[in-house]
């Protein structure tokens, strides 16, 4: 469990705020509001980590807050401990604006104890009107239940609110510095690969790379790879990872040799994609300083098709094993790397992965089959979730191989894990009901191997998807559902209409029947894009808090208005909540 990019992990400051008048009103607070910023430290840190494994650290002020001196010496301490989050609490009355956070880049909170001995629900409220007024978006939280004074519980309600807060504001700050690397550019016309630069820099803080495909090749002719790791990865690979049904017409199959060379090349590619991401001290050693530095990249993509793929292999190995959890090496954080350099997908992927932890699956949103549709071509009905219509997810290339939904949870129940969480018998099954039959050589003339397998079992999952709209900017879609699994035959039929050497995943969109989640088809017909992002657990309420953060307005989502969660001065934009989302979005700008 270790950081692999550059740059220490961000810290949550909590900031004990206090009435600053001695001499009998501070004094008798000062024990109460300290114990619970150490509460709200201790609920964090027991329930958070990084998605590289590392627990969550809390930075608490040296003294409580009581006016703008102690403000000032706490913003000193939060700088000097690399705070990205900030989180106030207090039970009691305090100074507004003496004692607020004014940092306008770190994501911040108040959580004023709802108790009626001291007014912290009346400091809270003065608070967010002051940080409305000053044009700093904070997140308000207020406990549903009136505590006793000395109560150092925090209610569930509360906690909830906590710790989406803060999981949402940590991902703002480990994006903030961190690389995009496009390998490549534009793909096929997808206008998600006409990588935008300003897009990432003014909404997340991400620089963005620009790598020629061509030097993919170049480190191959120049053996600018740790060979004994390619060794070992090759071994691996031809251990672990069993072709599938070469589908090739017979005039388009090619020997064993050339076979052999693909899978070299393939393992060669994910080597040095990977070491083009985040380094690789071998490099070094071997004289190669630049190269070995890599481009601090916390995600990329890789164009593909067609340059690429109409002389090369494709992309399509190094793509799953880079975004799964386990590789040759052993089980370790999965990578974000987008398919066909489809950026703005791989930002979805990259929030649900810093959000959740766990490995992202990238697909095409490909085709809605209707109740009536799968009856007329299999002769079957269809049942339980899927009893509505059913959306085909589906994608040549960087889907997790954790979507086979081999890991278990502590129910036993199909689930994508956090690494460090995912057993190697675990890491093992997802390997074994994995095919990798020969890329389709009228699509990739240069052949490769795309991973084959169908996503077992119902899993709670997220879709996600960023869209750029001219004139408006970036919006997100959402969407909350399941996976599920069809009886044999009928996979069978539905997805030879397709492409059979590529992973499938049956999707089911939880429906409301209103606007966008009317029913499935209302779902796939109003996604903005060919391509969705989709994560484990239903985390749809983690990226609307996310969003709000970076001013990224959602268009589209069927999360409970309970589990809602944004900035308070969202609120003064209107009732209409994503009316109001879309107008503060506007007003602030750009988080950077």
């Amino acid at each position: 469990m270790a950081n692999r990019l550059i740059g220490d992990l961000p810290k949550i400051g909590i900031r004990p705020v206090i009435d600053g008048r001695e001499r009998g009103v501070r004094e008798s607070l000062e024990d109460q509001v300290m114990a619970l910023a150490k509460s709200a430290a201790k609920l964090i840190e027991e329930n958070l980590r990084f998605p590289s494994g590392e627990k969550v650290e809390c930075v608490i002020a040296d003294t409580c807050i009581g006016g703008v001196a102690e403000a000032a010496m706490c913003a000193n301490k939060f700088s000097k401990e690399n705070v990205g989050v900030s989180l106030t609490v207090t039970p009691c009355w305090c100074y507004g604006t003496e004692v607020m956070d004014t940092d306008p880049l770190i994501p911040k909170a108040v959580w004023g104890f709802n108790g009626t001995e001291r007014p912290g629900a009346v400091y809270l409220a003065a608070a967010l009107a002051g940080y409305t007024q000053k044009g700093l978006p904070t997140f308000g939280i207020y406990g549903r239940d009136v505590q006793d004074a000395g109560d150092l519980n925090i209610p569930q309600d509360v906690q909830e609110k906590i710790l989406r807060f803060v999981k949402s504001g940590l991902a703002v700050a480990q994006m903030n510095g961190k690389s995009y690397l496009s390998i490549g550019y534009s793909s096929m016309g997808i206008a998600g690969s006409m990588v935008d630069s300003d897009f990432f820099q003014k909404y997340l803080g991400i620089r963005t790379e620009f790598v020629e495909s061509v030097e993919i090749l170049r480190r191959i002719d120049e053996g600018i790879y740790d060979q004994e790791e390619y060794a070992k990865a090759l071994e691996w690979t031809k251990a672990n990872c069993k072709e599938g049904v070469d589908h090739n017409k017979p005039q388009n199959k090619v020997d064993a040799a050339r076979k052999q060379y693909e899978w070299e090349t393939v393992v060669k590619m994910t080597l040095i994609c990977r070491d083009m991401m985040i380094g690789n001290p071998k490099l070094i050693e071997k004289g190669y300083r630049e190269e070995g530095l890599g481009r601090n990249a916390i995600m990329g993509g890789f164009q593909g098709q067609r340059q690429w793929t109409d002389y090369k292999p494709n992309a399509d190995f190094t793509e799953a094993i880079l975004n799964s959890s386990f590789d040759w090496n052993g089980i370790r954080q999965s990578f974000v790397l987008a398919t066909e350099n489809d950026s703005l997908n791989g930002v979805a992927m990259l929030f649900g992965h810093l959000v959740s932890n766990t490995s992202q699956i990238f697909s095409d949103v490909r085709t809605y089959w209707s109740p009536e549709a799968v009856k007329r071509v299999t002769g079957k009905e269809l049942s339980g979730k899927a009893k509505d219509g059913i959306i085909h997810l589906i994608n040549s290339g960087s889907t997790t191989l954790d979507a086979t939904a081999q890991q278990r949870d502590a129910e036993g129940n199909p689930a994508m894990k956090p690494f460090w969480e995912i057993t190697e018998e675990e890491a093992q099954k997802c390997l074994d009901n994995t095919k990798w039959p020969q890329a389709d050589r009228e699509y990739f003339r240069g052949g490769g191997y795309s991973s084959q397998f169908k996503t077992a079992g119902e899993m709670p999952v997220t879709m996600s998807r960023v869209n750029l709209v001219k004139g408006l900017g970036p919006v997100l879609q959402i969407a909350e559902g399941w996976t599920v699994e069809l009886p044999e035959d009928v996979h069978a039929v539905l997805d030879e209409r397709t492409n059979p050497t590529w992973p499938t995943t049956w999707f089911v969109p939880r429906t409301n029947g209103a606007g966008a989640f009317e029913d499935v088809y209302s779902v796939m017909a109003n996604w903005g894009a060919n391509h969705g992002a989709i994560s484990y657990g239903h985390i749809g309420a983690d990226l609307i808090t996310l969003a709000a953060m970076l001013r990224i307005p959602v268009s589209m989502h069927n999360v409970d208005d309970s589990k809602v969660f944004r900035p308070s001065a969202w609120a003064s934009f209107g009732a209409d909540k994503e009316g109001s989302d879309y107008k503060a979005c506007a007003t602030y700008g750009p988080l950077y």
